[in-house]
């Protein structure tokens, strides 16, 4: 007998507020008594719940220019990573590059997000920048040994769960590993208290097309907000990232940033548009979900994720690339369309988090039985 913890959870790191971060709020939720382990952990960078988790970082935490950049600390991250030796019967490691290598003395279940974009999609996750940075150059350098690492990474996992139909086709590609697809949970509920967001307040009355994301390249949003200059239409962005600055040198009067939301804010910024704007190609179409909790419809690019969460007869509509013109014919002919909010939250309801739970749990118990 051991009494070693039966369940512990990884992530790759804990620097930011997004998707899979989310997740891993879920998975502490179902799982209350694990430890989470991670490379770097900013505790003001991402969401306040994990002040009440049991946190465990790597070694490399110490150095606080890579907590407020994670970015940064791309080349250190496989040595961080080894240094992360879990204890515990089974560890669910929520990974897009770096949790699924954490070694451990027990089984491996890996939520994956998707394989690394810097290894497989390099290109789109540069953006711009491809071959120009340091960044750059290091990814050209390093990507084959990084591509090895990370291939005996995936193989040391006993079993593989994709976030959607494309990341299970991309793991496919990537190591050899059959996966099967639990979609997350969207994470915000509708009916937790809002809190009003005051750059916003005198666009609410007549709503507004919302676009929450990182401010990164391969997210499109320079599209979106190139698709609404001098239409009648108001964009809201929510986000923030490495693109801000530029943005906002660019972005007309319809069209307003804004960062560092609470999420009380940000349930009043979803409760309060008429159209959610989804560009990018995702690996998980998640905010479409977060806007159907609030009865609101979705415009996405026609790939990746949101062919797995936008339903054309119920919550959305299609745009067949990430083009200017592409979304601003999108944004023109749905301007006259009648929705169904009752059914658009229907359809949120079967992502919620009690069904990622039962899934989630199930998986884990195949292991401790």
């Amino acid at each position: 007998m051991t009494d070693r913890p039966r369940v512990a959870i990884a992530h790759d790191y804990l620097t930011q507020r997004g998707g899979a971060e989310r997740v891993v709020l879920a998975l502490h939720r179902a799982f209350p008594d694990a430890t989470i382990h991670t490379t770097l952990y900013d505790p003001d960078g991402t969401y306040p719940e994990f002040r009440d988790a049991d946190v465990v970082v790597s070694p490399i935490d110490r150095l606080g220019p890579l907590r407020r950049d994670h970015r940064s600390a791309l080349p250190l991250l496989p040595y961080a990573v080894s240094r992360l030796r879990v204890d515990a019967d089974v560890v669910v490691a929520s990974s897009s590059g770096w949790a699924h290598g954490v070694p451990t003395t027990g089984h491996k279940l890996v939520y994956c997000h998707a394989p690394a974009r810097w290894l497989y999609q390099a290109d789109a996750y540069l953006g711009d920048d491809a071959g120009r940075t340091v960044k750059a150059r290091a990814l050209g350098l390093l990507g084959g040994w990084l591509r090895r690492w990370d291939r005996r990474a995936a193989a040391s996992a006993d079993r593989y769960l994709a976030n959607s139909t494309v990341v299970r086709e991309r793991i496919a590609a990537a190591y050899g590993i059959e996966a099967d697809v639990l979609p997350p949970p969207y994470g915000i509920d509708p009916a937790d208290p809002r809190r009003p967001l005051a750059a916003l307040e005198d666009w609410a009355d007549d709503g507004y097309l919302l676009l929450v994301s990182r401010l990164l390249p391969y997210k499109n949003v320079d599209v979106a907000v190139e698709a609404v200059r001098g239409l009648p239409e108001r964009l809201v962005v929510v986000g923030s990232g490495p693109l801000e600055a530029r943005l906002r040198s660019q972005a007309p009067d319809n069209v307003r940033i804004v960062t560092d939301l609470t999420d009380a804010e940000l349930r009043w910024t979803y409760a309060h548009a008429r159209t959610l704007l989804a560009p990018s190609l995702e690996d998980f179409g998640l905010t479409p979900l977060e806007a159907a909790a609030f009865g609101v419809p979705t415009l996405a690019l026609h790939a990746g994720g949101y062919l797995d969460t936008v339903d054309e007869k119920v919550n959305g509509t299609f745009f067949e690339e990430p083009t200017p013109a592409a979304v601003r014919a999108a944004v023109v002919a749905g301007r006259d369309r009648a929705w169904d909010a009752a059914a658009i939250r229907t359809h949120a309801e079967h992502f919620s988090e009690a069904h990622f739970r039962e899934r989630i749990r199930a998986e884990v118990d195949r292991f401790l039985e």
